[in-house]
C-alpha cells in the first residue's frame, strides 16, 4: 500500500516557517512505500492538476495532504482523489498552516511539529475504510408554515421555479402582521400596498397553480427526514367557499352575534361572520363557530339568506385532514410581543389610553377600530403622547436582548402623530437608540429636529411610573442622570420586546427542532447560516428565528428557498455522506442515551428489537452519540476509535 504525502508550501504562509525537505525526510522514514511531493499552491488550478497527475503516475493508494484547514479545501482534495480514480475517503488532511506555521514562532519547532502531524496522518490513513456515498430519491416540494412576508416570498420563489408548495396559515388571511400596518419604516410605505403584489401572485399569479394555500390550518404530524417528509395537516372549516364568494359583504350586516375583534387587538367588535379586516386576502369572510348562534343550536341562517351567491356559505363544512409529501419544511410563523402586564408600573391593562405598539398601529390604520382617527377613550384628540421604548428589552429581569426594530417604528409613530395632529407634543423615553442602515436615520432626524419632540433616557423600567390622576395620565421618570420629571400626557404607546410566538414550543416539539435559550428556533450559525435549523431539511425565516425587520425576513425566506432549490433538484438523487454513526445491534443495550444526546434527532429506537438505529440522512457525523454510548455499540465512520488513537500515539511518540 503506497502512501502519497502532498505538502503545500502556500507561498510563504507555510514555507517560511516549515522546512519541506526535513518533513520529506521524516515522512520517507515511515515504514512502507511512501511518496512525497511539495507544491507551491496545492489548492490552485495548477496545483490540483499536478496532484491528480501525480496520484495516477505514482500509483498512490492512500493520500495525506499537509496544507491549510480542512474547512477550506477538504472537498477540493477529495474531488482530486475522485478524479484520479481513488476513494476520496482514503485521504487525510493535516492543518500545518493555522495549527503550526501561524502559531509556532521557532522554525525548528514548527518543522518538528509538522513532521509529527504528517506521520500521525500517515498512520491514521492506513486504517481508513473505503466508504461510499449513498443516493436516495427525494421529493422536491416544500411545506411552508406561516404566510407572512417571509413565508410568502419563499413560496413564490419556489413556485416560480416550478416546485409545488404547501402553504399553511393558521389565520383566515395571509400577509402576517405587516398588512395591518398602513405605514412601514423607513419610507412610510403602505404595508398592504407593498405586500399586495406578492400576495396577488401567490393567489392568482402565473405560478399560483403550484401553491396549495391552506388557511385556518395547522401542522399536526410530521414523519420522515430530509427529502422525504410526510406531513399531516388539520384544516378548520371556514364555512365560506373562497372560490365562490365574491367578497360583497352582504352576509355580515344581518348577523346577530358579536365578539371582540382579535384582528384589531380587541379594540372593537366584529360579527360571527366577518372579514378579518378590510382588504384581507383571500377576499372572503369566515364564520367563527365559537360565536355563531347556529353552531350553538339556534335556528339561524341570516348570513346565507343575504348572500347573493348560491353555495358560497356552507354550514356543513367539517374539519379536513390533509396529508402531503414534501422534501423540506420552512418555519415562518413569526413572533409575538412581550406581555406588558408583566410591568404593572407602566399601567397597561389598567389605564384605558395606554396601548401597545400593535394596538397603536391598528388605531392609526384606516381599516382599524377608529378608521384611522387618533383619539383617546373619551373621543378627544390627544395633545401629548408618550412613547416608551425598550419595554421588556435590554432587561435582565425580562428580556436581555434588543428587538432592533422598536426604535425605528417609534420614530415612525412620531411622524404619523405629527401628520394627524401637527400641534401635539411627543415624549420618547428610551434606554438605547438603534437605527442602523442607510435609510433608517431619516425618521430619527425628522423627530429630533422638531421642537415638540422630547427624548429622555432612562436606565431601568423601574425608573418609569405611569399613573392616572383624574382624567390625566402622568408619566414620572428618573433619567440616567438621576433627575426626576413628571409629564402629563393623554396617551401612552408601549414598544414591547419581540418574543417567540405562542406556537413555537408546540411546533418545535412536533418537528423535533431545537430552540435557543431565548425560545426562538435555533439556527445552525447565527452569522454564517441563520436560515437553516439544526434538523436537516428544516429551514427558518423571519422573527421565529430572531427579532428582525421585513427586509431581513424576506431575504431569509428567499435563502431558505435557495437551499431547497439547490439541494432537492428535480430528477437528481440526494447524495448522503457516509461520515455518519452506525449502531452494532448485537452490542446495543437499548438504553437510548444516544437518542437523548443527538443534536440532529437522527437516532430512533426500535421497541420491538430493543435497539437504536441511526438515520444516515439526518446524521451529521458529530460523534456525540459515540462518546455517550456506555456499551461502545456505536461506531463513528471515518472517525473510529482505532483511527483516532493511532493518530494520537504517533504524535506523542
Amino acid at each position: 500500500m503506497k502512501i502519497g504525502v502532498y505538502f503545500c508550501k502556500c507561498g510563504t504562509n507555510i514555507a517560511e516557517k516549515i522546512e519541506a525537505e526535513k518533513v520529506r525526510q521524516k515522512a520517507l522514514a515511515f515504514p512502507g512505500d511512501v511518496h512525497f511531493a511539495a507544491i507551491d499552491f496545492l489548492c490552485s488550478e495548477d496545483g490540483v492538476h499536478a496532484m491528480e497527475q501525480d496520484l495516477k503516475e505514482n500509483n498512490v493508494d492512500r493520500c495525506v495532504v499537509a496544507a491549510c484547514s480542512p474547512r477550506d479545501h477538504e472537498k477540493t482534495f477529495m474531488g482530486v482523489m475522485e478524479r484520479a480514480g481513488r476513494n476520496p475517503y482514503f485521504m487525510q488532511m493535516v492543518n500545518i498552516r493555522e495549527q503550526v506555521a501561524w502559531v509556532v514562532e521557532d522554525k525548528e519547532q514548527a518543522t518538528e511539529k509538522a513532521a509529527r502531524y504528517v506521520a500521525a496522518a500517515m498512520r491514521r490513513v492506513l486504517l481508513h475504510d473505503p466508504l461510499e456515498k449513498r443516493a436516495i430519491d427525494v421529493c422536491p416540494d416544500m411545506l411552508i408554515i406561516g404566510a407572512g412576508p417571509a413565508g410568502l416570498k419563499a413560496a413564490l420563489t419556489m413556485a416560480e421555479s416550478g416546485r409545488k408548495v404547501i402553504l399553511v396559515e393558521k389565520s383566515p388571511a395571509i400577509g402576517g402582521l405587516p398588512v395591518r400596518f398602513e405605514d412601514l419604516f423607513p419610507k412610510m410605505e403602505c404595508g398592504p400596498c407593498m405586500l399586495e403584489p406578492v400576495m396577488g401572485e401567490v393567489l392568482h399569479g402565473a405560478a399560483a397553480e403550484n401553491i396549495e394555500l391552506l388557511n385556518m390550518a395547522e401542522v399536526t404530524g410530521v414523519v420522515g427526514s430530509y427529502g422525504n417528509f410526510t406531513v399531516r395537516i388539520e384544516q378548520q372549516p371556514r364555512y365560506v367557499d373562497i372560490h365562490a364568494c365574491v367578497g360583497c359583504a352582504e352576509c355580515i350586516e344581518p348577523c346577530p352575534a358579536h365578539a371582540l375583534n382579535e384582528f384589531n387587538c380587541n379594540l372593537d367588535e366584529r360579527k360571527a361572520i366577518a372579514f378579518p379586516y378590510a382588504g384581507a386576502l383571500p377576499n372572503a369572510p369566515f364564520i367563527d363557530p365559537a360565536v355563531c348562534v347556529r353552531m350553538h343550536g339556534e335556528e339561524c341562517q341570516r348570513c346565507k339568506d343575504a348572500c347573493p351567491v348560491e353555495g358560497a356559505i356552507c354550514f356543513d363544512e367539517r374539519v379536513r385532514m390533509v396529508e402531503r409529501n414534501v422534501g423540506a419544511i420552512l418555519i415562518a410563523i413569526g413572533a409575538h410581543l412581550y406581555d406588558c402586564r408583566q410591568l404593572p408600573n407602566l399601567g397597561y391593562g389598567a389605564i384605558s389610553d395606554v396601548h401597545t405598539s400593535l394596538e397603536f398601529e391598528r388605531i392609526l390604520a384606516s381599516n382599524g377600530p377608529t378608521t384611522g382617527e387618533l383619539r383617546t377613550a373619551d373621543g378627544t384628540a390627544p395633545a401629548a403622547v408618550a412613547v416608551v421604548h425598550c419595554v421588556g428589552s435590554l432587561d435582565k429581569e425580562h428580556k436581555e436582548y434588543c428587538s432592533g426594530v422598536c426604535c425605528q417604528y417609534s420614530f415612525k409613530f412620531n411622524h404619523l402623530i405629527r401628520k394627524r395632529l401637527p400641534g401635539a407634543k411627543v415624549y420618547h423615553y428610551y434606554k438605547e437608540l438603534v437605527y442602523p442602515g442607510k435609510e433608517e436615520f431619516a425618521s430619527y432626524h425628522h423627530a429630533t429636529d422638531n421642537p415638540d419632540t422630547t427624548l429622555t433616557r432612562y436606565a431601568a423600567l423601574g425608573d418609569l411610573a405611569i399613573t392616572k390622576n383624574g382624567g390625566q395620565i402622568q408619566v414620572r421618570c428618573k433619567d440616567v442622570q438621576g433627575a426626576q420629571s413628571m409629564v402629563p400626557v393623554d396617551m401612552v404607546v408601549l414598544c414591547p420586546a419581540i418574543v417567540p410566538g405562542v406556537d413555537a414550543a408546540k411546533l418545535g416539539a412536533l418537528l423535533e427542532v431545537t430552540r435557543d435559550n431565548l425560545g426562538f428556533f435555533e439556527e445552525v450559525h447565527g452569522r454564517m447560516d441563520s436560515a437553516q435549523a439544526r434538523l436537516k431539511g428544516v429551514y427558518l425565516a423571519g422573527t421565529c428565528q430572531a427579532p428582525m425587520d421585513i427586509q431581513k425576513a424576506m431575504l431569509q425566506g428567499m435563502a431558505s428557498a435557495g437551499y431547497v432549490l439547490s439541494g432537492l433538484v428535480i430528477g437528481r438523487k440526494l447524495e448522503i455522506s457516509p461520515v455518519t454513526a452506525s449502531v452494532n445491534a448485537e452490542r446495543c443495550s437499548g438504553c437510548r442515551v444516544c437518542g437523548q444526546v443527538c443534536p440532529y434527532k437522527a437516532i430512533s429506537y426500535d421497541a420491538t428489537r430493543g435497539v437504536s438505529s441511526v438515520n444516515d440522512v439526518l446524521c451529521q457525523g458529530c460523534g456525540t452519540c459515540v462518546a455517550a454510548c456506555p456499551t461502545g455499540a456505536i461506531r463513528g465512520n471515518h472517525f473510529t476509535a482505532q483511527q483516532i488513537l493511532a493518530e494520537l500515539e504517533e504524535v506523542l511518540q
